[in-house]
């Protein structure tokens, strides 16, 4: 690749992207599930004025008070081209101070990482993204296309506040958008010593149920057999304790077959399972992507111990493979059988697309650019982003937000974990590709 004599600004940006980060971390976005969090609004008007420094006048929607996104558009070298669609949450999932090293929500430097709540999930992209498009703005410098940039609210809480209303409400903002990029996707790993990336090809569904017993109310010295926790307390532990059957798909047997060959070990497609003991942290998302899974999360009942209660109620995390989520509800009913009931408190499809096509080339490329030594491989998300509501858009969805990490982090295990942080050099590394991606995407 011939090396754009232009790129010669980036280091500002290089070092912007640190002091981005930092700050949107020390504005608190914790997003409880409801609207009793601070909501996004400072984080919003904060990146609205980054991007309206350069040029930029993004369209600000809040369709609940504080619960704001905004969206605005690039104008690309090349505006008969299909547009690309680049998006990032603002708000994170809660944090208690008492369990971190350092303060959650204080966006410190310490140790070559930044630490906080939001460094990884997913601050620390929204600063990649802020801080290149500003250097290349100031530069003169456009993307290869036009980009659309969505900033969204209430991701971490299925993004009915955020991209769903946007998608639904604000279809126009994203016209001609036919791919995207977001989270969680382009961070490296290595396996056997060897580096890899991992571009998000898929993610699982989601299925959030509540189920309820309702038995007979009474006094808790009686013998009562028809006693709701007892009945859901069955049930729960039966959906607990599953062994769902493995389901291989394309993205996650490539992953493996590359993760095989590098540790020197034999990939056996009949039992998948068996290599994923060798990865390490890594092993714990990808072990999640072979089959569906059904967490018990929450547990209701009752309001004093001599009393049994009339109903009990339980909240399960449900998470589906593409093209299976009719054979995780056929289950989950069997296994509740007839006494219990369930609702949906939240759902989402599944995503997939496939290894392929002049995009996933450019983020090979742009990667590979930077880390020729390393090797690209796609998989499968075990958890969900809003690339859910903007593939039902039509738009074909990736996962891509380039970090390059130090071996012995355990990169999924910050997601919604304590002492969450980002390495700088890594924040770093994604502004440099990044910004090579937006010249061949």
């Amino acid at each position: 690749m011939t090396e754009n004599p232009a790129r010669a600004g980036a280091p500002a940006a290089e070092d912007e992207v640190v002091a981005i980060c930092r700050d949107l971390i020390r504005i608190d976005t914790t997003n409880p599930g409801d609207h009793s969090g601070p909501g996004e609004r400072e984080a919003a008007e904060y990146v609205a004025q980054l991007l309206g420094d350069v040029g930029l006048g993004p369209v600000v929607l809040e369709p609940h008070p504080r619960r704001t996104s905004l969206v605005a558009r690039v104008e690309g070298e090349d505006p008969g081209r299909p547009a690309l669609l680049i998006h990032g949450h603002l708000d994170v999932v809660p944090a208690s101070a008492a369990d971190w090293q350092r303060y959650p929500f204080g966006g410190e430097i310490a140790d070559g990482f930044v630490w906080g709540r939001g460094a990884v999930d997913m601050k620390d992209m929204d600063a990649i993204v802020l801080a290149v498009i500003r250097q290349r703005l100031r530069e003169g410098r456009k993307p290869a296309r036009d980009v659309v940039l969505a900033f969204t609210a209430d991701e971490e809480a299925g993004g009915n506040w955020g991209a769903r209303f946007l998608a639904e409400e604000h279809t126009h903002l994203f016209e001609g958008v036919t791919e995207a990029i977001g989270e969680v996707g382009g961070f490296s790993v290595e396996f056997g010593g060897k580096r890899m990336y991992a571009l998000q090809t898929a993610e699982k569904g989601i299925a959030w149920l509540r189920l309820t017993a309702t038995g007979t109310a009474g006094h808790g010295s009686m013998i009562n057999p028809d006693n709701a926790v007892t009945e859901l307390a069955e049930v729960v532990a039966r959906i607990g304790r599953h062994e769902w059957p493995v389901r291989l798909s394309e993205s996650v047997r490539v992953m493996l077959e590359a993760a095989s060959a590098a540790l020197g070990v034999e990939f056996d497609p009949e039992d998948p399972e068996a290599i994923i003991g060798k990865l390490g942290a890594m092993g714990r998302m990808v072990g999640a992507t072979l089959k569906n899974t059904a967490n018990p999360t929450s547990l209701k009942a009752g309001y004093k111990v001599n009393v049994i209660p009339q109903t009990a109620s339980a909240e399960i995390d449900g998470r589906f493979l593409p093209g299976y989520e009719e054979e995780f509800f056929a289950q989950i009913d069997k296994l509740l059988g007839s006494a219990v009931r369930r609702e949906i408190i939240h759902h989402d499809i599944a995503v997939e697309t496939t290894a392929d096509g002049a995009l996933y080339e450019a983020m090979s490329a742009a990667l590979l650019a930077e880390d020729p030594q390393a090797t690209v491989v796609p998989y499968c998300l075990s958890g969900g982003t809003d690339a859910k509501w903007f593939s039902k858009l039509g738009i074909r969805c990736f996962g891509f937000s380039p970090l390059k990490l130090p071996p012995n982090v355990d990169f999924s295990g910050m997601f919604h974990g304590i002492d969450e942080r980002v390495p700088v050099d890594g924040l770093r590394f994604g502004v440099r590709v990044l910004d090579r991606f937006l010249d061949i995407c």
